[in-house]
């Protein structure tokens, strides 16, 4: 028998089932990337051999449906006692610490064709808290995708920033400074010097700031978007 297979027929491990499956893979996703994954280094990761996610699932493309939907129920659904602001603000935030903690998932959250029942509770409680805001249909169909687009837009770009923290931003911004002619780049210098560095400047920050300005903005426009 080859090591290998020895090994993994030797490790312990909790009895399969589809969460279990799903968590694994969710995790295997967070350390490598979801292009990393494949039914085998999940079952070796699990200790198991491949032919047994068969069991629990039909195929690659179910796990990554079954990872998405995962990912959508670690989201803070909306509190129907709320007023539709204050829940789609505080659902907003929990969402953008869902996608920084699972920065792979933002690009397949739109992209299955087969919703999975978190997904589903997840996007009826959103319409449903705006619809009972005051919007119409349409309306909050536009501020769903706003509200998404911006999650989304912020998300992509935070999490491809070269740096994670004040020291690892201080690093990058005093490279920037080295090489910047002060002179030629004032607005810029300024930016980085005056803002960027300051004790207690965290770019996520801004994520708020945003929203904020786009939740004012549909609370201004919602009984006249149709």
């Amino acid at each position: 028998m080859p090591a290998e297979k020895s090994a993994r027929r030797a490790r312990p491990h909790t009895p399969l089932t589809l969460d279990t499956v799903l968590v694994a893979a969710v995790g295997l996703a967070d350390r490598a990337g979801v292009a990393a994954l494949s039914m085998r280094k999940l079952a070796d990761h699990l200790g198991v051999e491949a032919m047994s996610l068969y069991h629990h699932v039909a195929n690659k493309s179910a796990i990554l449906d079954g990872m998405i939907d995962t990912v959508f129920g670690e989201i803070d659904l909306p509190a129907s006692d709320d007023g539709w602001r204050k829940a789609i603000r505080e659902r907003t935030i929990s969402a953008r610490a869902v996608l920084v903690r699972h920065p792979w998932a933002i690009g397949l959250m739109d992209s299955r064709g087969n919703p999975g029942p978190a997904t589903l509770r997840h996007h009826d409680a959103v319409i449903g808290i705006l619809r009972r805001g005051g919007f119409s249909i349409a309306g909050a169909a536009h501020a769903f995708s706003l509200i998404d687009s911006y999650l989304y837009g912020f998300v992509l770009q935070e999490i491809n920033l070269p740096f994670e923290g004040s020291s690892d931003l201080d690093d990058v911004a005093e490279t920037i400074l080295g090489q910047l002619p002060a002179d030629e780049f004032p607005h810029l210098t300024e930016m980085i010097v005056d803002h960027a560095m300051k004790p207690g400047y965290a770019y996520a920050d801004e994520f708020e700031f945003g929203l904020d300005l786009i939740l004012d903005g549909l609370d201004r426009l919602r009984s006249d978007i149709r």
